[in-house]
């Protein structure tokens, strides 16, 4: 039998690619033989050329492209990048996203203090940043026989609203919805070869989470104990915690499987008490 984890070959992209989370996915979907199309802000560059150096010099094949995920003609113009190395797309990881202060409510706050503005943006990066660059992408799928696999980066917001994330909790939730409803949509108009699902990662340390869950001295903060208290596992994960389940779905493995949130939590999400 095939092994259907194989994924040798297959052209990987993943939006948001030189971040914490990004870079361990990138490179071990390199690790596996995946060619990997790294976008990121122009302003992630050098991050983004470091990593793909790494990858070359461990036999890798990759690529760094600036994007901007809210911008459809930037987005064309990296396809057109792309299948002009690699002739097709296979794989799409929607990792751009993020939150801003802002957005949330602050401890002294109440919904009325809520930054309107910084709201629409986290929407936007959140939401938007993951339909433009499908509907460029998966176009590329669909005209290469109908196959492919979309994962789209949820959270354990998409399940439930946490205290003071307002903006992001209600963009994640938006995007959980996206996921499910594209899944039926592509698949009843192309086939069963273009799949869409999400991956909902637990609580990890990454740059953008940092100030809210570590204080200055590195000690966890009230919040970071709440977290780890409501996590059986009794701790953060790691990133290369994600990449198993990121596999799963990519590959052939989960060729049965679309509109689904895989959580990698662990057990935050199932946990009561």
């Amino acid at each position: 039998m095939n092994n259907l984890f194989d994924i040798k070959g297959k052209v990987t992209v993943m939006t948001g690619a030189c971040g914490v989370l990004g870079a361990t996915i990138v490179k071990y979907f390199a690790a596996q033989g995946s060619k990997v199309v790294l976008l990121d802000l122009e302003r992630a560059a050098a991050v983004g050329e470091k990593l793909v150096a790494e990858i070359k010099a461990d036999g890798g094949e990759a690529m760094f492209l600036p994007t901007n995920v809210l911008d459809r003609s930037v987005l064309e113009k990296n396809l057109a990048d792309i299948l002009a190395a690699y002739g097709r797309v296979d794989i799409l990881l929607n990792g751009a996203g993020g939150n801003m202060g802002p957005a949330n409510v602050g401890p002294e706050q109440s919904v009325f203090d809520i930054d309107m503005d910084a709201i629409r943006k986290v929407f936007d990066l959140n939401i938007l940043g993951a339909i433009y660059p499908t509907l460029v992408f998966a176009k590329a799928m669909v005209e290469n026989g109908g196959k492919g696999s979309i994962v789209n980066f949820c959270s354990m917001s998409s399940f439930r609203p946490l205290t003071r994330v307002a903006g992001y909790g209600m963009a994640k939730a938006a995007l959980a919805s996206w996921t499910m409803w594209l899944a039926g949509e592509l698949a009843t108009k192309y086939g069963d070869g273009l799949r869409v699902n999400g991956i909902a990662p637990g609580f990890l340390l990454t740059n953008q989470n940092r100030s809210l869950l570590t204080n200055e001295d590195g000690s966890l903060t009230d919040r970071s104990h709440k977290i780890i208290g409501h996590t059986p596992f009794g701790r953060f994960l790691e990133p290369d915690e994600l990449v198993g389940a990121l596999h799963y779905l990519a590959s052939d493995a989960s060729k049965g499987v679309t509109g689904t949130i895989s959580v990698v939590d662990g057990g935050f999400n199932s946990f009561s008490i």
